[in-house]
């Protein structure tokens, strides 16, 4: 799963442009508003649409913590290593 090497935007029906912070689980990705980086959203994606589920900050940085571990405990450590960067770019 090549999560990082590409920017993905979204258009949120009320919030306008998301920026994919990273994928979390398959077919599950952590979004944010594009400018500000205040809202977070848990996008769920299927073959025809998306689910946005607005989650606080510190849910969003769980859920990429979370992953990240995850990553590792797979032996994943490149990847790990990107979703750090991206982590500490998003949240720190």
């Amino acid at each position: 799963m090549d999560n990082q090497r590409t920017e993905t935007y979204l258009n949120h029906p009320s919030f306008g442009m998301l920026y994919r912070v990273c994928s979390v689980k398959e077919n599950q990705d952590v979004f944010t508003t594009l400018y500000a980086q205040r809202l977070f959203f848990i996008v769920t994606s299927n073959n025809k649409d998306f689910v946005f589920e607005p989650v606080s900050r510190s849910e969003a940085r769980a859920m990429v913590e979370t992953w990240m571990r995850t990553l590792r405990n797979q032996g994943d450590y490149s990847q790990a290593q990107e979703i750090q960067s991206i982590h500490k770019r998003t949240f720190q």
